[in-house]
């Protein structure tokens, strides 16, 4: 039983910086209740599947949730989710705040029917800005706070956005810090409160505590920036036969390297006998690199350098990491058997507990699975249910033994 037990988590949020954030307090043990539209989460039809609505970005970001479903514009939907709240630990959201007011859901309200609430929204912007009511996703983010702008000084000019949901996620892992404090600040206090994540301000924190440099001083010293970080000869390097990562990073290690490779030149070398040396000249000690690795294969690579304790791992692609020996001997990507979906291959909770170890209790629900069960907990009458579900409020989950062939 995981250490969030007995937290019960309202989750009225889509796509992915919300439902990852709620997926791992799922797996840290909290009774999460994912609130869906009659249509489902937009991300059960992203990437290949088996059946609709059961698309693989949903099923790895859906795990260890209940799910219901409510039409929140129509009054009893409303009344619905207000009757969930009432008894609820944590809500999380991530429309606008606009629109949480609009549907008569904001923290002024909610927080009378329930003081203990901690009533979070996950968000584009900072509520005291000019950017308060504009809308945000992970791309934008990435352009808004220079991550794009870094990627085209490292590669050819052209400026790129990380191929992954770096914001989303980032941001959805702050989310959960957060609401994790505001629980033991309710538990001290007895009170709950709105609690604010904007993605802007995130990640602003997040890629500028790398890159303010002579920017943090007034007036500044440089343009900003981290050099090591912005050598263009910063990346995997080329083998013989293929790409090797490494990092040769403290004064220990350059030694360990020297030793190694028999450059006993270098370690005579001021640009890169010392580490204030190597940070001043950081991209001549980088293309110097990647000259000596292209004299060895990828296996002799990392068997030297194993043996010198000197930072290396294989450049996996998203197969070969699969097939890791570390994540093999560890389990993290077991194939597990989904109710409707068949075996698929799913990933362990990173994080363990000595005294309460997460688990996984369900796999990513089909849509309104749990519908008539959550309302049911909530003290709705078979005739409330009914009466739900003949206008239009809710539905409920197609009724199948094995929705497999």
């Amino acid at each position: 039983m995981g250490p969030l037990q007995g937290i019960k988590v309202i989750d009225m949020t889509t796509v992915l910086m919300g439902p990852y954030a709620t997926q791992m307090l799922g797996d840290y043990g909290a009774d999460v209740i994912k609130i869906e539209t009659l249509e489902g989460d937009v991300t059960r039809l992203i990437g290949p599947t088996r059946h609709p609505g059961m698309g693989p970005v949903f099923l790895n970001t859906n795990r260890n949730k209940r799910s219901i479903s409510l039409d929140l514009k129509k009054p009893a939907g409303r009344d619905a989710v207000l009757r969930l709240i009432a008894s609820a630990d944590v809500l999380i959201y991530n429309v606008r705040p606009q629109a949480m007011a609009r549907l008569q859901l904001g923290y002024d309200v909610v927080s009378k029917l329930n003081p203990r609430l901690i009533y979070a929204g996950v968000f584009g912007f900072g509520q005291n800005g000019p950017y308060a009511a504009k809308p945000a996703y992970d791309d934008l983010i990435q352009g808004a706070t220079g991550l794009p702008a870094l990627m085209a000084q490292t590669n050819d000019g052209i400026p790129r956005y990380v191929p992954n949901a770096l914001v989303d996620r980032i941001v959805g892992i702050t989310a959960v810090g957060a609401i994790c404090a505001s629980l033991v600040h309710r538990d001290r206090t007895g009170r709950g409160q709105r609690l604010d994540v904007p993605m802007f301000e995130t990640m602003a924190g997040f890629v500028m505590g790398d890159h303010m440099g002579g920017l943090t001083y007034e007036p500044p010293l440089d343009k900003g920036g981290y050099a090591r970080h912005l050598s263009r000869d910063r990346r995997p390097y080329k083998t013989s036969d293929g790409y090797v990562c490494v990092i040769v990073y403290n004064d220990k290690q350059w030694e360990s390297f020297f030793q190694a490779t028999g450059r006993d030149d270098l370690r005579s070398n001021p640009k890169f006998a010392t580490f204030a040396g190597r940070a001043v000249n950081i991209d001549t000690v980088y293309g110097e690199l990647a000259r000596i690795f292209e004299t060895r294969t990828t296996a002799e690579w990392i068997e030297l350098l194993n043996k010198a304790d000197v930072p290396v791992m294989p450049m996996h692609d998203l197969e070969s990491i699969l097939q890791d020996p570390h994540f093999t001997a560890t389990g993290f990507f077991p194939v597990v058997d989904h109710p409707t979906e068949g075996p698929i291959r799913s990933m362990k909770v990173s994080a363990t507990w000595s005294e309460t170890p997460a688990e996984t209790k369900r796999l990513a629900p089909r849509l309104s699975e749990h519908s008539e069960e959550v309302l049911r907990e909530a003290g709705f009458s078979a005739d409330e249910i009914a009466g739900l579900i003949r206008d239009g409020v809710t539905k409920l989950a197609p009724i199948t033994q094995d929705n497999r062939t």
